[in-house]
């Protein structure tokens, strides 16, 4: 009897203790998910606290004639803040010059009247060094604000122009 008692316990022990490592990794499992799922409630809270809709401020950057200008470098300052800096590659040139958009800044403000200056160098197309300073003053309402800059430098003195649109 003590020999079926211990043979008994031997089969009996390994099977409670496999559907315990069973229900152990399954709740392990589990846990990473939420924790997974956590973590992405996080980010978006984050994203909401750091980068609110109500208050987003976007820039971005357009070349309207493609041939006048060289750009080497643009400085974005809001509020007289430094918000930007962009040395310029051939690559994002070629892409500027094919009708290509940059964002240069993405960030936030408070309701209320902001300036943007911009400090732009560039070689023109008749090869002289040109660097060009503008400002732009504008209103941020509630909801995202997108700002377009748009260079432009025409024959025959290829002087650069610098405007700016508000998109709706």
């Amino acid at each position: 009897m003590a020999t079926v008692t211990a043979v008994f316990t031997a089969l009996i022990l390994p099977v409670g203790q496999a559907a315990i490592a069973d229900t152990l990794d399954e709740e392990i499992d589990r846990l990473k998910a939420d924790v997974a799922d956590l973590g992405q409630t996080l980010y978006e809270l984050e994203e909401d606290v750091l980068h609110p809709a109500d208050t987003q401020v976007a820039v971005f950057l357009t070349l309207r004639d493609r041939e006048g200008l060289e750009l080497d470098t643009v400085e974005l300052y809001l509020n007289d803040a430094p918000v930007a800096s962009h040395l310029y590659t051939e690559r994002e040139l070629a892409s500027l010059k094919k009708g290509g958009v940059q964002r240069l800044y993405i960030g936030n403000l408070p309701h209320g009247t902001h300036q943007l200056k911009a400090i732009l160098t560039a070689r023109s197309a008749n090869e002289r060094f040109v660097r060009r300073e503008v400002t732009h003053d504008f209103r941020k309402r509630p909801g995202q604000s997108r700002l377009q800059m748009t260079l432009d430098a025409r024959a025959p003195d290829y002087e650069p122009v610098v405007s700016f649109q508000e998109w709706k």
